[in-house]
């Protein structure tokens, strides 16, 4: 299941009650008698405006910088954290709308159903099917990468620019980048470009 949301229209406590689930991959519910636990692995979508008025060039904004501050202050640092891919749209000149096509569906699908078998082969054995599900703590320790190509995450967390939990998320990212790429296992180029996409200033 994909989830697409206009994300800074939506209420905080609808926002933050999507981290148990983007964490974990269930719902759970807690009553008097007890806790229902429902899965719920899903890919979520968050697309938002820089500011409420929204206007095509930054330069045009009329909103009062207090403005914009709430409108993007619904998306809370927790809830970024568990958001793996951050991507800023830029503005779209006429060229980009009349150029060349790019890389067809088609190819883009063939890479990437080639890249899910590769991780689910890989990841079988332990009872996983995507990158995605692999813990933490064995990202860490039993598939640890070698320390050149965890150099720039290492980096990352003594800076304080992610936390462990973005530490994680980065590796899996990596771990994807290399299965679209064919190869084995990731190296610093993809952990590096990983972290890129975990920069705040891009959410």
């Amino acid at each position: 299941m994909v989830l697409v949301w206009e994300v800074a229209e939506m209420g905080t406590k609808a926002l933050e009650a999507l981290r148990t689930p983007l964490e974990d991959g269930e719902v759970r519910i807690a009553r008097r008698d007890g806790v229902a636990r429902y899965p719920a692995r899903f890919q979520l979508v968050l697309a938002a405006n820089p500011c409420p008025c929204a206007p095509p060039r930054d330069a045009d904004c009329v909103c009062p910088p207090a403005a914009r501050r709430r409108y993007l202050g619904r998306l809370s640092g927790p809830l970024l954290d568990r958001v793996d891919l951050r991507v800023r749209m830029e503005t779209v000149a006429t060229g980009a709308l009349m150029g060349e096509a790019g890389e067809s569906t088609e190819d883009v699908r063939t890479r990437v159903a080639r890249a899910r078998d590769a991780a689910a082969a890989r990841w079988s054995a332990h009872g996983w099917s995507t990158n995605a599900e692999v813990p933490g703590p064995a990202l860490r320790q039993k598939f640890r990468l070698p320390r050149a190509a965890l150099g720039p995450v290492e980096w990352a967390l003594r800076k304080g620019a992610i936390t462990a939990r973005g530490a994680d998320r980065a590796l899996r990212v990596a771990w994807t980048l290399a299965d679209l790429a064919g190869l084995d296992a990731p190296g610093e180029m993809h952990v590096a470009t990983a972290l890129d996409f975990r920069d705040r200033g891009t959410a």
